[in-house]
């Protein structure tokens, strides 16, 4: 039993008791530390042995390009919306039309989703205004309506994503159901380098009311971008889409670096399903994420949404 005296602590001296417990504290320390170096020597050395993420998007290659999606992605809100309160403004149509284009800009907005109905109705508004007027006029009018309704509500985290593939040197194209015009428009204030859209028909350079072929929606889009890469030279597996809505799917399944940006609840379960990267730039309650349309300076808008509401109660 005396190897165990060092146990009974009355059998050593305060002192002794003291550099005892020290020696004991000073070999674990010791132990512990050279594990803990063996344990950083293996992670290093599994790092060292993993794929770096490759950087992203790649300087240099000439061979990728970026495509978003405008409306709720690149900007709040829909561009056909804004660009209908433009034209309101300068007499192209009355209060009625007004009323049916703020129900609509207020159920997209309110419920983060693309309703088929308000969409094809609001195309279908816009290409019996614009009949009969010349492309020309509706440009000069569609930069006026850019800086009035559409500047403000460009999403700068989006913008910024935009601005890293420009600055890699690569080309980036919005894709959009709005009219080609307005996309162009919108791609140029931002120094993009070209939008695909939807055509209208013009003869003459005047608007005849009617669309050549079907608004640029939904699997449209993704034929769209195949069209282009094609024409381009551009491998798409090494390109990147950006959209918020999970009618984009067909166009961000054939990138190989899709992002769901704001998305909607089934773009958002499909991307994390398929492990996509998401961003999210809104804030706060579902209200204020996508917006409701400020009072000031729209006080016309206003009215049409409390008409197109009171009208939607009585037809129900």
């Amino acid at each position: 039993m005396a190897a165990l005296g060092w146990l009974t602590p009355r059998r050593r001296s305060a002192t002794a008791r003291s550099v005892l417990a020290g020696e004991a504290a000073a070999e674990a320390a010791r132990k512990s530390s050279q594990e803990l170096a063996e344990l950083a020597r293996q992670a290093q050395d599994q790092a060292d042995g993993a794929p770096a993420e490759p950087e992203f998007p790649v300087v240099g290659d000439d061979l990728a390009a970026a495509f978003f999606d405008l409306d709720n992605t690149v900007m709040q809100g829909a561009a056909l919306f804004h660009f209908g309160r433009g034209l309101y403004k300068r007499q192209f149509f009355q209060r009625r039309e007004l009323a049916r284009f703020a129900w609509q800009q207020a159920w997209f907005r309110l419920a983060g989703v693309e309703d088929p109905e308000h969409m094809q109705d609001a195309r279908d508004s816009a290409l019996s205004i614009v009949k009969g007027h010349r492309v020309s006029e509706l440009m000069s009018i569609g930069e006026e309506i850019y800086d009035e309704y559409m500047a403000d509500r460009i999403w700068p985290g989006t913008r910024g994503l935009a601005q890293a593939h420009l600055d890699a040197g690569q080309k980036v194209w919005l894709v959009t159901a709005a009219p080609v015009e307005t996309a162009t428009i919108i791609a140029r204030r931002l120094g993009l380098t070209g939008a695909l859209g939807t055509v209208a028909e013009s003869v003459d350079g005047v608007y005849t009311g009617r669309l050549v072929g079907e608004p640029l929606h939904g699997p449209a889009k993704a034929e769209a971008v195949r069209a282009l890469a094609a024409a381009e030279g551009l491998d798409l597996s090494r390109c990147a889409a950006y959209s918020d809505s999970h009618n984009d799917i067909p166009m961000l399944s054939l990138v190989g670096h899709p992002y769901a940006i704001n998305p909607d609840a089934k773009l958002r379960k499909h991307a994390r399903e398929r492990e996509w990267r998401l961003r999210d730039y809104r804030t706060g309650r579902k209200a204020a994420k996508v917006g409701i349309p400020a009072a000031a300076g729209v006080g016309a808008l206003a009215g049409g949404t409390a008409a197109a509401v009171a009208l939607h109660r009585r037809r129900r």
